[in-house]
């Protein structure tokens, strides 16, 4: 991403395009209308609905919500995958010294796609792990809040008719689209951040450390097989060092009984 080259661009697009467009399709307009509320409200206590605890219904609003964030989540980490392989393809393509060495180069390839995919499993569990903690704790604020508007303005003692007529789950609308517009905020800052650190910050720096730790253990017959080299030139290879080391054996000879002299 450094520079604004053609492939950051492609990432950028990713964080200020496709992601806020996807937060905006999500269909909470239908999730959280009147009928919907007023169904999942009725239904969160079971036979009799919060008279012992009137704050299920809104967790259970909530948490449904939070759960369409996965969808865009995910798929921005696939996109920005998309892209990376695309950069990988093109930079092994247009890289003149592999193309001497083709065993080397559908290695190299292997293996980086390989940690490409293992650096996209991670940016996944990281981007809906987001998700996942914006879900498993609301403070103590947000179900404080919904009673004090049930009361402003109004006598403080509401009847159980009241409580469940069209106002109140209008309030409940009011109040869980509230908090669901402040998580859709914060992910829209948290994902980017999360795929850059997972996914885009490790193909720069790190991408084939596991690939250079397995060619550090091949043997010399291996290391020649991924060169693509031909048996006869790597024998002659191999005589040439042979003989090469025995021209500094007998130099070093020469130079001690120089000296003894």
């Amino acid at each position: 991403m450094s520079g604004r080259r053609p492939g950051g661009d492609r990432i950028y697009g990713v964080f200020g395009n496709q992601l806020p467009a996807a937060l905006r399709k999500l269909p909470f307009d239908r999730h959280l209308s009147l009928q919907n509320v007023r169904k999942v409200d009725s239904e969160a206590d079971g036979y009799q609905p919060h008279l012992i605890a009137p704050d299920q219904g809104c967790k259970r609003l909530v948490d449904s919500s939070l759960n369409y964030f996965r969808g865009p989540a995910e798929a921005s980490v696939d996109a920005v995958h998309i892209i990376l392989k695309e950069l990988l393809r093109r930079s092994i393509g247009e890289t003149e010294e592999l193309k001497r060495f083709p065993t080397l180069q559908a290695e190299i390839a292997t293996a980086a796609n390989e940690a490409l995919q293992r650096l996209r499993e991670e940016g996944k569990k990281t981007t809906l792990r987001l998700v996942d903690m914006e879900s498993s704790y609301l403070t103590v604020d947000f179900f404080r809040k919904l009673p004090q508007e049930e009361h402003k303005g109004g006598n403080p003692t509401v009847s159980t008719t009241d409580r469940y007529s069209e106002g109140h789950f209008a309030r409940i609308v009011s109040h869980v689209s509230s908090d669901v517009r402040m998580v859709s905020d914060s992910l829209r800052n948290a994902i980017p951040k999360a795929v850059v650190h997972c996914q885009v910050k490790p193909a720069k720096q790190s991408l084939l450390d596991h690939f250079y730790l397995q060619v550090g253990k091949k043997e010399g017959k291996e290391l020649a097989q991924l060169l693509d080299e031909d048996p006869v030139l790597m024998e002659r290879r191999q005589q040439c060092a042979k003989r090469l080391e025995l021209y500094k054996s007998a130099r070093d000879e020469i130079d001690c009984v120089s000296w003894a002299r």
